[in-house]
């Protein structure tokens, strides 16, 4: 079976699907079905989430042989994979119960996950890597664009979409949030990973066992039919421009140094520091009026917060957002100190009763967001984590050199952090929307580019303060250095 996508770079042709179940081995329990949390919940009515990775093609790997053995040990590790991984073999169950609420679990039934085959044969890694703007034709790359986490209830809860490119591969994942947030997420991508390399064990097993307070009964019960809601949800957000930043890390220790110095603290984060930088900047290319409200939606490990911690392998979701808000005209005006210790303080103030908190606010009023909730006047959001270990994905033929999300759970105004390639403490910043097209012609704004050239004297012995608006992060694509104003942020020309 073979059908073909035209994007503006060359067609994609699918070339195979099937369905890949776990290996089962004999004399291992089987676990049947997993309760979720209200952390799993909440998704419930949003997309997957969906990764992706480009690898160059591997030029005679000891493991593989020849390209022509890839996709069938790709399928076998997978299916390996899967055996630790039971519930993306599985399909969510939803039981009605007798007092008109709905509950919803996996059913680890072993229905398979969905492995597509695929092939852009003009298309190289350059290309992908090349453009200024992230191409549109990746979005083709991923399975279940526009899927609503409900209909796993239907379809897999996992998708693989492995296309072949013309000098490489392009190998995605989408994980039905309701089974995983990224930390899970990329658990199992470098579980896979690992056992296509030839491990007989993982380095790190998944602990499959979900997380409830000792005075919550499970499985929980909403009030709400899922389904209707689902189906009155037809917002469709429209096309958007996409770029990728690369922030070194000695610009983000720059940022950090400034924002401690300007708060006469040491304890605002590097990641704090330069998620305020954007906010602000972002902000003011927004030309927000000074009296409206904006806001950040700063997402919350709960793993390491509760006491005790959750399990290292903890798997499934163990995350919730706060939202910081302030007024613009503050935001704007009282330097990325302040902006930056905003964000600390609400961060720093979640510890374990504050976790369960929240946990048992849901538990008494269920909010399952639908997707144009997402999408809100003013707002940043924070998706992903520069923490996660995304450039350990090695199937035995090298480590990625980029990582790409799919189109879901996108909207103006969210971006995505990633590791560097490097890793060397440098961070990928994936921005999206009316962020891009309007900071580009903001004259007022100092140079946000992708692999950041620091503008900063470099002479340790000179005592002048560090000066935001002279940071600078620098888009490199062939060999040319494109930058692109995004500051000053203090008022100043």
């Amino acid at each position: 079976m073979v059908d073909s996508e035209w994007g503006e770079m060359g067609k994609v042709e699918v070339i195979s699907k099937c369905l890949v179940g776990a290996a089962m081995v004999e004399g291992d329990p089987r676990i049947s079905h997993i309760d979720l949390t209200p952390w799993d919940l909440k998704s419930l009515l949003v997309g997957y989430i969906q990764k992706g990775l480009i690898f160059h093609k591997p030029n005679n790997p000891p493991t593989l042989q020849q390209n022509m053995f890839v996709i069938p040990h790709l399928k076998t590790s997978l299916s390996s994979a899967l055996h630790f991984f039971p519930p993306l073999a599985g399909r969510l169950a939803v039981t009605k119960n007798d007092d008109g609420t709905t509950s919803v679990s996996i059913n680890c039934n072993n229905e398979g996950a969905e492995f597509v085959v695929a092939r852009a044969s003009d298309v190289t890694v350059d290309q992908l890597l090349g453009p200024t703007n992230v191409p549109p034709l990746i979005r083709s790359f991923f399975l279940f664009n526009r899927v609503c986490n409900y209909e796993g209830i239907s379809k897999p809860l996992l998708g693989v979409h492995l296309t072949e490119l013309a000098d490489g591969y392009f190998i995605s994942c989408s994980i039905n949030h309701c089974a995983a947030d990224a930390s899970s997420f990329w658990h199992f991508f470098n579980s896979w990973s690992e056992i296509s390399r030839g491990f007989c064990k993982l380095s790190l097993p998944p602990v499959l066992d979900p997380w409830f307070p000792e005075n919550v009964a499970h499985p929980l019960r909403l009030p709400f039919d899922l389904e209707k809601e689902m189906l009155s949800d037809s917002f469709t957000p429209l096309p958007f421009e996409e770029r990728v930043f690369h922030l070194s890390k000695e610009n983000i220790g720059l940022l950090k140094a400034k924002a401690n110095s300007e708060m006469g603290v040491n304890s605002i984060s590097s990641l704090q520091s330069y998620v305020a930088h954007l906010w602000r900047a972002i902000t003011r290319s927004r030309c927000v009026n000074a009296t409206e409200e904006v806001s950040i939606y700063v997402p919350i490990g709960a793993r390491w917060r509760v006491n005790p911690p959750l399990p290292e392998g903890y798997w499934g979701n163990a995350i919730y957002s706060r939202v910081v808000r302030v007024k613009s005209g503050e935001l704007l005006g009282r330097g990325l100190g302040w902006a930056a210790w905003e964000i600390h303080q609400v961060v720093a103030a979640q510890k374990h009763e504050e976790v369960v908190q929240f946990y048992n606010g849901w538990v008494r009023s269920p909010a399952v967001p639908q997707k144009k909730e997402l999408f809100c006047a003013n707002f940043l959001g924070i998706a992903s984590s520069p923490r996660n270990d995304v450039y350990g994905v090695d199937f035995g033929w090298g480590k990625p050199v980029a990582a790409r999300c799919g189109m879901d759970n996108k909207s103006d105004g969210k971006f995505s952090l990633f590791p560097g390639v490097e890793g060397d403490g440098s961070v990928d910043i994936e921005i999206r929307g009316n962020s891009i097209s309007s900071t580009s012609r903001d004259t007022n704004l100092a140079y946000l580019h992708l692999n950041l050239c620091s503008r900063i004297d470099p002479n340790p012995a000179r005592s002048n303060p560090v000066n935001e608006r002279q940071i600078g992060l620098s888009m490199t694509f062939g060999d040319g250095l494109m930058r692109w104003r995004l500051g000053p942020l203090d008022g100043s020309r």
